[in-house]
C-alpha cells in the first residue's frame, strides 16, 4: 500500500490538474469555469461530461457517473486504485512511497507490472536489434526501406525486428531476471515443458501501444515466403491487453483526432504508418480484427466523425459491414471511401502529401446508406426478391441510428435509391423497432426475474430498499459539504446556548432517535464522519473524496458537484438566500425533520395494519397498546409538522 501522505500529495495534484487528466482521453472544450466533452462511459452525441477544475470532479449528467479524478483513472483504464496512483504519481513527479502490501494484492500488483516490464523490455529489444545488430539491418530495416518508410517513422512507431534464433528474446530476457512465467502470460515466449521459443522470431515488429503510449502487445510481419507461416501474427489476449478495447496508432493519432475532430480508420499497420509519413496524423488500425463496440467508443472519446477508408477489395468489405452498422449504432458520423481498384491505403497514400491526401477523400469519401446500397443493388440487379432483401437489410441499418432526424434523412435518400415510398420504409422500421424491444425485453428477462436497473451512482441502488433515500443523501451531503460550518450565526444563538457544528448537530439527532440508514453506503460514511469529525485536520470532502473505497469517493465527488434547487425551496420559504453554505442554519434542520417525519409516518402506517390485524383477531390488549402507539405517534408528527410549518423541502 501506498502511506497517506503520499496519497494525498498525489491526490491534491491530480484533483488541481484534472483537466489534464481527463483531457488524455476524451476531447473536452471549455464552456465558463468548466469543460465539457463526450461521456467515455456510454454513447452520446450530445456532450453531457462536465469537468469542474474549480471543484476538482468530474460529472456524467447521462450516465450519472462521477468522481475525482483517481476516479476517472480507474474506470477508464480498468486498473485500481493503487495503480491509478502509482500512474498519476508518475505523471506529476511525485515519489511514491508504500508500506507492505497483503500477499494477495502484492501478487497482483507485482504481475501486472511484471507484465508491463517485460513488454516494454521487449519493445527495447526489438528496437535495438533493428537498428543496432547485423541480422536487424541487413533483414528487418532493410525490409522497412523498401517498403519506403523513412527512419524518422521507424523510430516514431518504435518498430523492431526478432531475430530468427529460435529464443533470443527469450534468453536476453531471462538473463535480465524477468521470469519465464511472464514472457509466456504476455505471449512473447511459447512454452512447451522444457522447450521455450520467441513467438515472434524472423519478424518485422509493431509494438501496440496502450492509449498512454506504453507497450502492452506486438504484431509480427514474416519475411520469409512460407505457405504454413501466418504472414501476420499478433500478441495473444492477456491481462494488460485486449485487442478488443485497442486501436493501433491512438497514442499517436489521439492529439490529432481532437484537433482536426475527424478519424480516419484503416485496416493494417502499414496502412497507419503510410498515413504518417504522408503528413495525415488522425488514423488509427482496427488491426485486421473486426470493428467492435469498444473500439468504436475509444474513437469516440476523441471525436463523433469517422471515415473509413477501404481498398477496392468488394469481397472484403461486404464481409465488414456489420462492423459499420455498430459505428452508426454509437450515433456516431460515419463517412465511407471506396479507394481505386487495386489500392490500399498503404500504396496510395506513399505518392501523396498530406493536403493532396486530405483533398482526395474530402472529394471522394460519401455517406455510408448510399455506400451500402450502391455497393449490394449491383447484385440484386431486377431480381425483386434479393431487392426485397437488401431493402431489409438497409432498413435494418436504419434503425440502429439513434438519431431521429438523421434516420428520417437516410429515410429519404434510400427512398430515392430504392425507388420505395417512404411510408413503407417508416412501416418496416417501425417492425424493428418493435422486434428489437421484444429481443432485448427477452434477454433482460432470461438474465434477471426483474429488469436491469437504469445506470445510476453507487448510493442510488438502494432506493427501492430505502424509503428514505431521498433526505438521508440530502443530509449525508450537507454533512460532508458543509459539516464543519458552524449551524448558528451568533446573533442567532439564546444567552448561555452553545454553537454546534453541522456535522455534530446531523450526529446527535440521529443519535438521540436512534435513527440509521438502510444503505450501507451512508451507514459506512456517517460512522466514518463520527470516528474523525473531532480531528482538528479533518477535511470531510477533501477525507472522502480521496477514499481508498471507490464507492465513498465517487459518492462524495458526486454529492458535492450538486446543489439542492435554492430557488425552489427559497420560493417556499420566503428566503433571500443565495449561497447554499449561509441556508445551513434553517435547511438542515428541516432536512433532519422532514426525515424524522417521514418515519413517523411510516411508523403510523405499520401500526395502522396491525391494528387492523389485531380487530380481525378481537384482540383487545393488542388492540388497546397499538391504538396507545399510534396516538404517541400522531402527537409526535403534529410536533414535527409545526417544526416545518407544512411545507416539506423535498
Amino acid at each position: 500500500m501506498i502511506d497517506q501522505g503520499t496519497v494525498d500529495r498525489v491526490f491534491e495534484s491530480a484533483q488541481a490538474q484534472i483537466v489534464d487528466v481527463v483531457s488524455e482521453f476524451v476531447s473536452l472544450r471549455k464552456r465558463g469555469i468548466n469543460y465539457i466533452g463526450n461521456c467515455p462511459f456510454h454513447n452520446e452525441k450530445t456532450p453531457s461530461f462536465t469537468v469542474s477544475p474549480h471543484k476538482g470532479i468530474y460529472k456524467c449528467f447521462g450516465c450519472g457517473k462521477g468522481g475525482n479524478a483517481v476516479n476517472f483513472l480507474m474506470d477508464v483504464e480498468q486498473i485500481n486504485y493503487i495503480e491509478a496512483i502509482r500512474h498519476l504519481g508518475k505523471k506529476f513527479n511525485i515519489h511514491i512511497e508504500e508500506v507492505e502490501l497483503s500477499p494477495e494484492q502484492q501478487q497482483v500488483k507485482d504481475d501486472r507490472e511484471s507484465m508491463m516490464a517485460v513488454s516494454a523490455f521487449a519493445q527495447k529489444y526489438f528496437t535495438n536489434t533493428l537498428h543496432k545488430s547485423d541480422e536487424g539491418r541487413s533483414v528487418g530495416l532493410s525490409y522497412l526501406r523498401s517498403r519506403g518508410f523513412r527512419d524518422d517513422i521507424i523510430e516514431k512507431f518504435q518498430l523492431g525486428y526478432s531475430p530468427e534464433s529460435r529464443s533470443a528474446l527469450t534468453d536476453e530476457a531471462l538473463k535480465n531476471s524477468f521470469k519465464v512465467e511472464f514472457l509466456e502470460k504476455t505471449g512473447l515466449t511459447i512454452v512447451r515443458d522444457t522447450y521455450k521459443a520467441d513467438r515472434f522470431r524472423g519478424r518485422v515488429i509493431f509494438p501496440i501501444h496502450g492509449i498512454s503510449g506504453k507497450p502492452t502487445a506486438f504484431g509480427g510481419r514474416v519475411l520469409k515466403a512460407d505457405a504454413k507461416t501466418a504472414k501476420y501474427l499478433n500478441s495473444p489476449e492477456s491481462e494488460i491487453y485486449h485487442k478488443s478495447k485497442i486501436l493501433y496508432g491512438i497514442y499517436q493519432a489521439k492529439q490529432e483526432i481532437t484537433r482536426k475532430d475527424r478519424c480516419f480508420l484503416v485496416e493494417g499497420y502499414t496502412d497507419v504508418i503510410s498515413f504518417h509519413q504522408a503528413g495525415v496524423f488522425n488514423v488509427v488500425a482496427s488491426s485486421g480484427t473486426a470493428l467492435t463496440v469498444d473500439q468504436i467508443r475509444l474513437i469516440g472519446r476523441f471525436t463523433q466523425n469517422i471515415t473509413i477508408i477501404y481498398d477496392g477489395d468488394p469481397a472484403g468489405i461486404k464481409a465488414s459491414l456489420r462492423g459499420i452498422d455498430l459505428v452508426l449504432e454509437q450515433g456516431m458520423n460515419v463517412k465511407v471511401l471506396l479507394l481505386p481498384e487495386g489500392e490500399d491505403p498503404d500504396s496510395f497514400s506513399k505518392n501523396r502529401n498530406a493536403e493532396e491526401l486530405e483533398k482526395y477523400i474530402a472529394a471522394n469519401e460519401g455517406d455510408f446508406i448510399k455506400f451500402k446500397t450502391s455497393l449490394l443493388l449491383e447484385d440484386a440487379k431486377t431480381d425483386p426478391v434479393k431487392r426485397a432483401q437488401l431493402l431489409q437489410d438497409i432498413v435494418r441499418t436504419i434503425s440502429v441510428i439513434p438519431d431521429n432526424i438523421i434516420r428520417s434523412e437516410y429515410v429519404k435518400e434510400c427512398s430515392t435509391l430504392m425507388g420505395v415510398e417512404e411510408p413503407i420504409i417508416y412501416a418496416e422500421l417501425s417492425k424493428k423497432g418493435k422486434q428489437s424491444r421484444e429481443e432485448q425485453y427477452k434477454a433482460a428477462y432470461q438474465q434477471a426475474p426483474t429488469p436491469p436497473p437504469r445506470q445510476q451512482t453507487p448510493a442510488s441502488n438502494f432506493t427501492s430498499l430505502n424509503p428514505y433515500e431521498v433526505e438521508e443523501r440530502e443530509i449525508i451531503r450537507f454533512m460532508i459539504k458543509h459539516g464543519h460550518f458552524n449551524l448558528f450565526e451568533e446573533e442567532e444563538l439564546g444567552e448561555g446556548e452553545e454553537n454546534t457544528t453541522v456535522g455534530a448537530f446531523i450526529l446527535a439527532q440521529f443519535q438521540e432517535d436512534e435513527l440509521e440508514s438502510a444503505n450501507p453506503l451512508y451507514k459506512k460514511i456517517m460512522e466514518l464522519y463520527e470516528a474523525n469529525y473531532q480531528n482538528e485536520d479533518f477535511d470531510a470532502p477533501k477525507f472522502f473524496a480521496a477514499s481508498m473505497d471507490k464507492e465513498v469517493s465517487q459518492l462524495t465527488s458526486d454529492l458535492i458537484s450538486q446543489e439542492i434547487e435554492l430557488s425552489k425551496i427559497h420560493s417556499r420559504f420566503g428566503s433571500k438566500v443565495t449561497n447554499e453554505g449561509d441556508s445551513v442554519s434553517w435547511l438542515v434542520p428541516k432536512l433532519v425533520h422532514e426525515l424524522k417525519l417521514k418515519k413517523v409516518k411510516r411508523f403510523i402506517e405499520e401500526q395502522r395494519a396491525i391494528l387492523k390485524t389485531a380487530q380481525e383477531a378481537r384482540d383487545e390488549e393488542k388492540l388497546l397498546n397499538t391504538m396507545q402507539m399510534i396516538s404517541k405517534l400522531q402527537t409526535i408528527q403534529t410536533a414535527l409538522s409545526k417544526e416545518l410549518g407544512g411545507r416539506t423541502i423535498l
